[in-house]
């Protein structure tokens, strides 16, 4: 699933294109993608874009008229930047964007068709869609802390939790855990608050490399290499592969569809954690799916 450091890349990528541009045309062919039935989609046509966002994991398109459409990838969706009019092709086609300039696609692999749009209005609107976390590169690390200890969660489910943190999921979860040198399932009201300034420090350090690394990459180019598994990370998707830290053979724990990747030796202290272990601890702390762990609702501060 895209997350922070990928989303702000194309953010950045669509205010290069379409800010200032009109939207002529939206078309839908995905009878999955549109979660909201008013506004309806229509009135979003002839508006122009006024301006581009972030809202956790969505891309959020403002247009005249205070009217929002809200992108959400999930795991499996993508955008793509093409010539006006550009063909929009099923199953994998979902929409198409077309603006006085071109036209952009967002496609979806696989079948289970997990991505979606909602059409909204004013701030109001948008504040529904927000699951409330908070943006780690803006806070402070005495709010950092209070939000972490709110609930006696596992780091990982801590780290990945909407409505804690704003924008990390699975990947850079893992990367955030192993620069700290922290187990994923290190308790969060048990943590010291070394292990604490240790986590916020590289939260915000691996959330900042990684977007100035996506940028460079990136260029004045569309992003088209948008994935969760990149060769430069340290522990995501790299199992039994060598620690870039120690050569310890990077080690994985899976329940249902979620999996974590960590180095035994910098963060379990040479401890092999158990996939069956891990399922008895998570089975009340995690959602089963991506989906349900997306869907969790903003909770009071």
């Amino acid at each position: 699933m895209p997350e922070l450091p990928d989303i702000v890349v194309y953010v950045d990528a669509l205010k290069k294109r379409i800010l200032g541009q009109r939207l002529d045309r939206v078309r839908v062919v995905s009878p999955f993608l549109l979660r909201t039935a008013t506004p309806p989609l229509t009135e979003a046509e002839d508006k122009t874009v006024i301006e581009i966002r972030r809202l956790g994991k969505r891309i959020c398109i403002g247009l005249e008229n205070d009217l929002w459409l809200v992108l959400h990838l999930m795991i499996a969706g993508r955008l793509h930047w093409r010539k006006r009019d550009a063909k929009l092709s099923p199953p994998r086609g979902l929409a198409a964007f077309d603006f006085t300039n071109g036209t952009l696609l967002w496609t979806e692999a696989g079948s289970q068709k997990r991505a979606s749009l909602h059409v909204v209005a004013g701030e109001e609107g948008l504040a529904a869609l927000d699951p409330g976390g908070i943006e780690v590169l803006e806070a402070d690390r005495e709010h950092f802390a209070t939000v972490l200890t709110s609930a006696n969660h596992t780091l990982k489910r801590a780290l990945t939790d909407p409505r804690l943190f704003s924008g990390i999921g699975n990947a850079y979860s893992d990367e955030i855990l192993f620069e700290a040198r922290l187990s994923p399932l290190a308790l969060t009201q048990k943590l010291s608050q070394e292990q604490i300034d240790r986590l916020f420090t590289a939260a915000r350090e691996t959330l900042r490399q990684w977007t100035e690394r996506l940028r460079q990459e990136t260029g004045d180019e569309f992003p088209e290499k948008v994935t969760a598994f990149r060769p430069e990370m340290a522990v995501h998707g790299r199992y039994k592969e060598p620690c870039l830290r120690c050569q310890t053979k990077i080690q994985r724990i899976r329940y249902a569809a979620n999996e974590t990747n960590y180095c035994p030796l910098c963060q379990t202290g040479g401890k092999l954690l158990a996939d069956r272990a891990l399922s008895r601890l998570l089975r009340e702390d995690w959602p089963r799916t991506p989906d349900e762990l997306d869907s969790l609702t903003r909770q009071p501060r």
